[in-house]
Parts: C-alpha cells; sequence; structure tokens
C-alpha cells in the first residue's frame, strides 16, 4: 500500500512542478539540435538536387541510403535504417545490453547532456522534496551546491558501471556464454541462454541504477556532504526496505515499459513528405516528452517513499509565515492605519 502511495504521490509531485519537465525537454531538444542540424547539412550535401533526393524524400531510397553509409564520417554513421520507427529503442537498448560504443560525435553529446544532468539533479530532488514552489533562484542554488558534491558521486558511478560493463559483462557472454553453449545443437536454446544472461545484467543494471537514485536522495535530503556516506547510506536503506525500493523501481519500470508498448503500437515506419512526415515527428516528440515524464518520476516516487520511512517532515513542510507575507498582514485595514 505505501508504495502504491509512493507511486501516487511521485505522480502528484510531477504534475506540480511543470517548469522541470519544461526545462528538461527544452536542455533535450538543445543538447540533439546541433547534432541534427550537423547530419541534415550532410545529407543534404551528398542528396544534392539529384533524382536521388527525389526518391529519398518520397520513400527510403535504401541504394542510397548505403552509398551515404560508406562515405559518412561521424555523427553521418549513425543515420542507418535502425533509427526508423520503433527500431532506434531496440538499438539503444541493444548497444546497452551488448555493450556497444556510439559514434565519438554522439558521445560527447551525450557526455554532455550528463553533464547537464548531474547540475540539475540536485534542484530536481530538492523541488519535489519539499513539493512546493521553490522558484528558480532556490531551485539553481541547490543545483549550484549539490553539483560539484555529485561529481564526486559521478566518480564512483563511472567506476561502478566501468567495472559493470568492462568485467561483469565479458564475463557474462564472453566466458559463460560460450562455456554453457558449448555442446548445444539448437539455436533456440542458445538464444534462450544469451536472454536469461541479458536478464541477469540487467537486473544487475537497475540495482545500480537504483542504489545511485537513493544515494543522491539522502544526499540532497540530509543535506550530506560526503558522497562515499550518501552512497553508504543509500545502499543501507535499500538493504533494510527491500521489498519496498525494489516494488517501487519495478512499477515505476513498468510504467516505462507501457510508454514503449504504446509507442511501439503507433509510431508510424518509414513514410514520404507531407502529414505522414509530420505525425511521425509529433509521436516522436510525444515519446520523448512521456520518457522524460517517467526518468522524473522515478525521482519523485523514490524521494516520497524515502522520506514516509524515514519521516523527513520537516523538509516538506510549508515554511513558517513571516511578516509581511503572514496573514497577520491582512488583518490591518484602514481603519488600524489611522
Amino acid at each position: 500500500m505505501k508504495i502504491l502511495s509512493a507511486l501516487g504521490d511521485g505522480i502528484g509531485r510531477v504534475n506540480r512542478a511543470p517548469a522541470v519537465l519544461f526545462g528538461v525537454l527544452l536542455a533535450t531538444f538543445l543538447a540533439a539540435l546541433p547534432l541534427g542540424l550537423t547530419l541534415r547539412g550532410m545529407i543534404g550535401q551528398h542528396l544534392g538536387a539529384s533524382l536521388a533526393a527525389e526518391r529519398a524524400a518520397n520513400g527510403v531510397n535504401y541504394e542510397w541510403w548505403q552509398e551515404f553509409q560508406d562515405q559518412a564520417a561521424g555523427v553521418g554513421t549513425t543515420f542507418t535504417p535502425s533509427i526508423l520507427g520503433f527500431g532506434a529503442v531496440l538499438d539503444n537498448v541493444s548497444a546497452v545490453l551488448d555493450n556497444r560504443a556510439h559514434a565519438a560525435a554522439v558521445a560527447g553529446a551525450g557526455a554532455a547532456y550528463v553533464l547537464f544532468w548531474i547540475f540539475i539533479v540536485g534542484g530536481i530532488i530538492d523541488r519535489y522534496a519539499r513539493n512546493r514552489p521553490v522558484r528558480s533562484h532556490g531551485f539553481f542554488s541547490v543545483s549550484g551546491v549539490f553539483f560539484f558534491r555529485f561529481l564526486r558521486l559521478a566518480v564512483f558511478a563511472w567506476i561502478g558501471y566501468g567495472l559493470l560493463f568492462s568485467y561483469v559483462h565479458s564475463w557474462l557472454f564472453r566466458w559463460l556464454y560460450p562455456w554453457v553453449i558449448r555442446d548445444f545443437t539448437v539455436e533456440r536454446s542458445a538464444f534462450a541462454v544469451r536472454v536469461v544472461l541479458y536478464l541477469v545484467f540487467g537486473l544487475l543494471l537497475l540495482a545500480m541504477n537504483m542504489l545511485f537514485d537513493y544515494a543522491k536522495i539522502r544526499a540532497v535530503v540530509e543535506d550530506r556532504r560526503s558522497m562515499i556516506g550518501a552512497l553508504v547510506a543509500g545502499g543501507r536503506f535499500i538493504a533494510r526496505h527491500p521489498a519496498g525500493t525494489s516494488a517501487l523501481y519495478l512499477l515505476n519500470g513498468a510504467i516505462f515499459v507501457l510508454v514503449l508498448a504504446l509507442y511501439a503500437a503507433v509510431v508510424p515506419g518509414a513514410g514520404g513528405l507531407g502529414w505522414p512526415m509530420w505525425l511521425g515527428l509529433a509521436i516522436g516528440q510525444l515519446y520523448l516528452l512521456a520518457r522524460l515524464c517517467v526518468k522524473l518520476l522515478f525521482y519523485a516516487s523514490q524521494t516520497s517513499f524515502f522520506q514516509s520511512q524515514l519521516a523527513h517532515a520537516e523538509y516538506t513542510a510549508a515554511p513558517v509565515p513571516v511578516w509581511p507575507e503572514s496573514p497577520a498582514a491582512e488583518a490591518i485595514g484602514p481603519a488600524s492605519t489611522r
């Protein structure tokens, strides 16, 4: 019951802070814009005024696409058929599970976006923990205070994820997987083993995500300066409430899966100019908005659950009214001022 209450409260906190969602959406758009303009210029230069340009505009021209891929460099290497429709989502999931590197230009933009999140996540958690407007100066003040603290926490995250992708992933898929399937003769059985290993690696990845989420929450709510202490405290909270933290994380994850399923059901495939193009663009932007909402819901609901368990009531209580904003100021009427 507490889990559903935390989830519902988290949804309410996200809804009551639309400025946070708008700011994150705007920053995401600005981060992707330079890459999009660069790719647009590369495609336009390669097509020119040729007949291939007209065929590409009216539908998918795979012959031209292959020719473009053969000479592409940088961000142009990401322009593959897998970006069409729901294929982009599957390609991203595959890149994570298979530990596949991205192009340097995309990796650079991704690193800048991660840095942006490190800066604002302190303000986001603080806003959701207070559950009341804090105005822009309050939001960015908290973000600035925790930026350097979370940079230190990011070092531990980099080490943790590095160990997970470099050693655990390698052991699972380069050593354990070939050893298990060495006597298999049916491809389906080998695929089933690989799916199980994907699930194991995915659970480890989600557990680490949850650990660092609660480390950030404890750091902000309790104003911790030591990120080692915050990390240990986050792990201690998860260990003391394993069922609650895991169930809440899985519920949030189920909402994300639902968003993916809806997107897969409605996203159009390759199309030409006109309304199909604009429809696909609109659906893609709505999907991006939904993804960001789910990401913020993780922070909001986990913050609510943490506060409900450790009763940090004073942090979320409304500020005590002080003069001249207190209600007593309204009692001063014309008669009392004579």
